[in-house]
């Protein structure tokens, strides 16, 4: 997501930063190189000028001119204005559900958008949220759309109100109203064809179908990867049906970004979900302020937190946490782990909410391990091995890694090459857990007394002192008590 524009807006300000004191000059030519970064991200050729505008009107300036970090200030507004660009901090991003129950949420768009799957996911959001959500088969003319959304309400245990072949989709629309009371349902989620936009007869029917249900979201599924098209298609269904939204799909898709950085400027429709993935939990909240961070590689450490939240089982944490504290540290506790991450989604998407993300992901063994589904191979390997080899790894000789390699379908090497990195993490871990070693420093660099964001909270540098010291300790302690 955002990765081109990212890695350039990143050689941008490298640059600012190594040259110290900032002139007028040196500002121009990073907003003609910022202008030419938001052009190959096929963002509006109108937003990305009036984003320069802002920025220069902005940048230069006595404060920023004349501060100790200009580069930095030059960086914070860039950040200020691209948050402005993809929404703002009005609140208008999130969904409305303050109306009388059931409240209607109605999903428009292009055929082949993923408006059926979006439906899904969005039904098994507001689930988590608390809320009771019905799904609507209001597509008559896509074959196979209507069961298609049984499957997945059955997936799911969210149920789906539909009506049988040929039946008028308006008529389906209201009908389900009184089935959402019945069944006590507090929100319908109205899943209509997909149609094109210059399609008259098709966005009658649409303009219809809001005209007698007066939904409170009226929500465009656009494909994220189809660019400045998004855009114009956006433009469309807003002058048709009045838009309170978007949804944009196959974000974790698209390396450019320019519909995200486009839609609200031009349209004045805010996004209001994300979708990154296929999955029907591969849906996420648009927040402007997380995602401008993510493009200026800051990182999202928040929706990081959030996701960790979800998804970490808290008892295998406190176990974790119970290990990490006693320096001890195996394969099983290795592959528990990595089970947690894998449920957390792709590993490329947690990965980039990371701060300084982009700058790991150009090493070339980074990209490598990003690539496909490594995870899946490192389960194997660790399932092929004996509890006792997973617990005690050093007991792992030739012989045991040809059996383990047959095990598992992998090569000798691959085997060795996971051992080899295991042992560097547990290196890693025990230096974290003791507070020596420059593990230790980098991590109190990098996450402060907080600890990782999702997982437990590492023991603090210097924690309880065994050997001499506690007994020197206990010593001083007694001498103040005697004094006192």
């Amino acid at each position: 997501m955002f990765e081109s524009l990212s890695k350039r807006l990143e050689g941008i300000f490298n640059n600012l930063s190594g040259q110290g004191k900032l002139t007028e000059e040196d500002v121009n030519a990073a907003l003609r190189e910022v202008r030419i970064a938001l052009m190959e991200a096929d963002v509006n050729l109108k937003v990305a000028r009036k984003f320069v505008e802002r920025v220069k009107e902005k940048a230069i300036g006595a404060n920023v001119m004349g501060s100790l970090s200009p580069a930095q200030q030059v960086l914070s507004i860039v950040n200020e204005e691209l948050v402005e660009v993809l929404g703002g901090s009005d609140g208008k991003n999130k969904l409305d559900l303050s109306g009388n129950p059931p409240n209607i949420i109605m999903l428009v768009g292009l055929q082949g958008s993923g408006k059926t799957t979006t439906a899904a996911k969005l039904a098994n959001f507001l689930t988590k949220q608390g809320q009771r959500p019905l799904l609507v088969a209001a597509d008559m003319y896509r074959p196979a759309a209507v069961n298609q959304l049984k499957t997945l309400g059955k997936q799911l245990n969210i149920p789906v109100y539909a009506e049988q072949a040929g039946a008028d989709p308006v008529d389906i629309c209201v009908h389900s109203l009184d089935y959402a009371r019945e069944q006590a349902r507090n929100v319908i989620i109205l899943d209509t064809a997909g149609r094109l936009n210059i399609d008259e007869r098709m966005m009658q029917e649409v303009m219809n179908i809001r005209a007698r249900l007066q939904p409170q979201e009226v929500l465009l599924v656009a494909d994220a990867m189809t660019g400045q098209e998004a855009v114009r298609v956006a433009d469309d269904f807003n002058q048709a049906v009045s838009l309170t939204g978007m949804v944009l799909t196959k974000m974790d898709g698209d390396a450019r970004g320019g519909a995200a950085l486009s839609i609200r400027s031009v349209t004045g429709v805010p996004i209001k979900f994300m979708g990154v993935g296929e999955k029907t939990d591969a849906l996420e909240p648009f927040y402007p302020d997380r995602l401008a961070s993510r493009i200026l590689g800051m990182g999202d450490v928040l929706s990081l937190i959030e996701r960790a939240q979800e998804t970490i089982d808290q008892e295998e944490a406190l176990k974790a946490q119970a290990k990490l504290q006693q320096g001890k540290f195996d394969l099983e506790d290795f592959l528990n782990s990595m089970r947690q991450l894998k449920r957390m989604g792709p590993l490329r998407g947690v990965m980039e909410m990371i701060p300084g993300f982009n700058k790991l992901a150009a090493m070339p063994e980074m990209e490598e391990a990003l690539e496909g589904d490594q995870l899946k191979f490192i389960e194997a390997i660790i399932l092929s091995m004996t509890k006792e080899e997973r617990r005690n790894p050093d007991i792992i000789n030739g012989s045991r890694r040809k059996r383990i390699s047959r095990g598992s379908g992998t090569t000798i090497q691959e085997v060795n090459q996971l051992l080899e990195q295991f042992g560097e993490m547990r290196t890693m871990i025990r230096q974290i857990s003791t507070g020596k070693g420059p593990w230790a420093q980098l991590a109190r660099q990098y996450t402060g007394s907080a600890g990782i964001p999702g997982m437990p909270a590492l023991p603090k540098a210097g924690g309880k002192k065994t050997g001499k010291a506690a007994r020197k300790e206990k010593r001083k302690q007694r001498a103040r008590s005697g004094r006192r």
